[in-house]
């Protein structure tokens, strides 16, 4: 008993010493080799390394991924505004990699391309012939000032982005009795750029089931200058908006956060010198976010806003043939969600086969993206669109409407679809049905539906 005492303490003291693996085969802690390795075992990396795993034999395929779960975040707006619990967007992260793979549980510390040399934070060395960057966006709420403070303690702050923080959203909501509802876009990228809003429409609609809507104001403060990128969408949100008194600041910051006299202060970003500071008994906020430190840093890497320096067509570097990037650390200039993944999936797994064959890449990436606007417990605006920033919808209807049908889709489809299928390499994004839904015959689009 003393000795698993021991054990286990010395495993929580040094968690990033314990390396755990789904091979049997003890590995050597200083060096590894390997055909491809995929660093980061998120939405990106779990799809293309599902692919590749079967064909390529165990030892060549080896997965970088420090955390211990998974999360299916696309669940967190949903948990925030009280459906569901964090438990039901969480699996094991060795349950959702593939067997026929290692794992190994560090994370980056030094990427060196020249030399297809990874290093990593606890001692590891990594050479490859092909490498997958899939590593994501950090979370950086020590970003703005008070703000780390402000969520370590109640008082009505709180954020979805976050598996840690995100029940902090519905404890909020449901003691809300009146006052201002703030609800933050950063001036930074982020994933899910719809998430920030979603929020705002669930509380909206708790309110008025619960008859207090007439005591709260509500406020959506974005450093953006539109409300959403798509022109379509954008104009359905602004009535979703008017109809429902829902006050939208365009280019307003948040800067910092004084949670004793619970107060937030914003910079309007086309008048710097201008700060205004509002009293808030709820505050949503949506963390600033960047590629890890260990990457934007590598100037061989990205470019000079720190992503990864990709050709957004093909997803292969500009300047390493032999590495690629997917997901939310690329830097293709699509909107960053699990949809996007799914559709880059294929098209990495394409074009780095045919680089690993001596070929040239030839699969291409459209920019494709969905977001699910949910607007109410029960309603729904699927947007989906391209790099043009051009619908892109699967269904034979605009799908500019708030419907429930989406939000079934959202809530009770996409989540088994995402475990079930994208995970095991199987989902690729809704492009066949699309083409099915819209019978493309001879050059032109017919509707099934009209």
């Amino acid at each position: 008993m003393i000795y698993k005492l021991a054990f286990k303490n010395f495993k929580l003291a040094f968690p990033i010493l314990h390396t755990a693996k789904l091979s049997t085969t003890p590995l050597n802690r200083d060096k590894h080799n390997c055909k491809l390795l995929i660093v980061g075992g998120g939405t990106g990396g779990c799809a293309v390394a599902a692919k590749f795993a079967k064909s390529l034999n165990k030892k060549n395929l080896v997965i970088l991924e420090p955390s211990e779960h998974h999360y299916y975040q696309p669940l967190f707006t949903l948990i925030g505004g009280g459906v569901g619990s964090v438990e039901t967007a969480r699996r094991n992260e060795k349950d959702v990699l593939p067997k026929n793979s290692v794992w190994i549980q560090d994370q980056a510390a030094e990427f060196i391309p020249k030399a297809n040399v990874v290093h990593t934070t606890g001692g590891h060395t990594i050479e490859y012939d092909y490498l997958l960057i899939a590593v994501g966006l950090d979370l950086r709420y020590d970003k703005i000032p008070g703000l780390l403070d402000a969520l370590s303690r109640p008082g009505g702050v709180c954020s979805n982005y976050s598996p840690k923080y995100v029940d902090r959203t519905f404890e909020a909501l449901s003691v809300l009795d009146g006052g201002n509802a703030i609800f933050t876009f950063p001036n930074s990228p982020v994933k899910c750029p719809g998430a920030p809003q979603k929020i705002c429409y669930l509380v909206d609609h708790y309110l008025r089931l619960n008859k207090k809507r007439e005591k709260v104001n509500i406020m959506y403060n974005t450093s953006l200058p539109v409300i959403f990128g798509v022109k379509k969408y954008a104009d359905a949100l602004w009535k979703v908006c008017k109809e429902r008194d829902i006050n939208v600041n365009l280019r307003t910051n948040l800067i910092s956060i004084d949670s004793d006299k619970q107060q937030a202060m914003f910079e309007n970003l086309d008048k710097p010198d201008i700060k205004t500071i509002v009293e808030y008994s709820m505050l949503h906020v949506t963390p600033p976010m960047s590629t890890p430190e260990c990457l934007n840093q590598n100037k061989d890497l990205t470019n000079e806003a720190g992503f990864v320096d990709v050709d957004k067509s093909t997803l292969q570097h500009l300047r390493y043939p032999n590495i690629f990037a997917i997901g939310d650390c690329s830097s293709s200039p699509n909107s960053k969600t699990a949809a996007a993944a799914a559709a880059q999936s294929a098209v990495v797994y394409e074009n780095l086969s045919a680089v690993m064959k001596g070929q040239e890449p030839q699969n291409t990436y459209d920019g494709y993206a969905s977001c699910p606007l949910i607007t109410g417990y029960d309603k729904c605006i699927l947007a989906e669109f391209d790099y043009n920033l051009n619908p892109l919808e699967t269904f034979p209807f605009s799908q500019d409407r708030e419907l429930y049908s989406m939000y079934f889709l959202k809530k009770n489809l996409m989540p088994p679809l995402y475990w079930h299928l994208m995970l095991n390499g199987y989902w690729n994004g809704p492009a066949p049905f699309r083409k099915l839904m819209h019978l493309e015959l001879n050059g032109k689009k017919e509707k099934l539906i009209t």
